[in-house]
């Protein structure tokens, strides 16, 4: 596959693997590349992103270009603003892949700059059964959500898991007949959604948020 420009990719973590080893398999890059830039984030901030646009402008060691790769679980919207700037104007030997849990809750002008890119073994796996979670009563929903903050350190939760939750919710309420409850609920979710990835937010207590207003649905 000839590969030009930027790529969007759903996946979480694991998803980074899948893809150096198809670059790989596909002679886009060898072993210890030193024009490979390959990095995950918790959250991508404004800061990252102006880092980004440095190295990308600095010359490739090898003929084959640079081959950016970034696994992102958050994305601040200042950062995506600026990779505007990057992607809007490339440099002509740059690669650039970025993974994500949910790309639609990208800004779709970003979005719109990027090629979208299937990989197999990009599915994250299923922490909390959306289906059960709807239809349990507020006090086991929060003993449900508990996986998904049950590290102390923000570094080791999966924020690819909860964001993926997260938008399994929305799908599901997006079948449901809209009612003064169901719009609570689902502002709620958006909200628990759009600040989950931002370095400093109280991940437990926007989902148990979300948890006691979301009306219960049959499963």
């Amino acid at each position: 596959m000839q590969y030009v420009g930027a790529y969007l990719i759903a996946g979480d973590a694991t998803t980074v693997e899948t893809l150096l080893t198809r670059l790989e398999k596909e002679e886009v890059i060898g072993k210890g590349n030193p024009d490979l830039y390959a990095r995950g984030y918790r959250s991508f901030g404004i800061d990252d992103a102006r880092d980004l646009r440095e190295r990308a402008q600095r010359r490739a060691f090898g003929a084959g270009g640079r081959v950016f790769v970034i696994f992102a679980p958050g994305m601040t919207h200042d950062a995506q603003n600026a990779l505007l700037k990057v992607l809007e104007e490339p440099p002509a030997d740059a690669l650039f892949f970025f993974i994500v849990p949910s790309p639609e809750t990208m800004l779709s002008t970003l979005r719109s700059r990027m090629q979208r890119l299937e990989l197999e073994g990009g599915a994250h796996s299923e922490l909390v059964d959306t289906d059960a979670f709807l239809a349990a009563p507020a006090q086991k929903r929060l003993d449900m959500l508990k996986p998904l903050y049950d590290h102390d350190e923000d570094e080791g939760r999966d924020m690819g898991s909860v964001l993926a939750f997260l938008q399994s919710l929305e799908r599901r309420f997006a079948q449901e007949k809209p009612s003064p409850a169901w719009k609570e609920g689902l502002e709620a979710i958006y909200r628990a959604r759009k600040f989950a990835g931002d370095k400093g937010s109280l991940l437990k207590a926007l989902l148990e948020q979300m948890a006691l207003v979301t009306p219960r649905l049959p499963g």
